[in-house]
């Protein structure tokens, strides 16, 4: 099976790109997400690679980082969702607005990406729900008034890991911290990050 690509940037089209790795050239899908970050025709690129093996083909599915890696991976677990779904869907939401949209039950942002409809966006709720806490953060951009910067994900998976402690489950810990950390902005502190997801979670807890 092939996990990772390294070699060259040999062509690119709407949804594909063609590595040269020593002279053999490997056609790999990616969502446009993917594809906008890729560098120039003859430069060096390393992709990780999701690989399915089917009797009449083999396909290639290309990531530059973990984090889409692992929700393609996942979105693929839920039923109606096939390659092309599981691409649109990456190709409209970053893995960050993803796992924002899963922990917070966000149908409208979910029912953005083509080939999401209603009911597939409500299964993709509900069954996703408890599975995306399980996908690593990386580092997440928080938006805020400001110029956005990155929060490192450390922070945010030791407030999580904190709350969980404390008798949360971790899909619960997950969408406070995160919301949290939408609020707070840049710069946030693990101990900030803790305090705001409690009151997060107390919130809910009276609705």
């Amino acid at each position: 099976m092939i996990a990772k690509l390294k070699g060259l940037v040999e062509e690119q089209g709407e949804d594909w790109v063609i590595v040269d790795v020593q002279g053999v050239g490997y056609l790999v899908s990616c969502s446009t997400r993917t594809l906008s970050r890729l560098p120039k025709v003859g430069e060096a690129v390393a992709l990780m690679i999701e690989t399915q093996v089917r009797e009449d083909a083999i396909s290639l599915y290309g990531f530059l980082d973990v984090a889409e890696r692992d929700w393609f991976r996942l979105l693929l677990t839920v039923q109606g969702v096939g390659n092309k779904v599981a691409l649109a869907i990456l190709s409209t939401l970053s893995a960050e607005e993803l796992s924002r949209a899963i922990a917070a039950g966000d149908k409208a942002m979910v029912s953005r990406p083509s080939g999401v409809g209603p009911k597939l966006a409500a299964r993709l709720l509900t069954e996703l729900k408890d599975k995306a806490a399980s996908i690593s953060l990386g580092t997440f951009t928080v938006a805020s008034s400001q110029a956005a910067a990155p929060l490192e994900a450390g922070a945010l998976e030791d407030a999580i890991s904190a709350l969980v402690n404390l008798g949360y489950r971790r899909v619960e810990a997950h969408a406070a911290v995160l919301k949290a950390s939408e609020t707070l902005g840049q710069g946030a502190k693990m101990q900030a990050l803790i305090t705001a997801g409690l009151k997060e979670l107390a919130r809910e807890l009276t609705r």
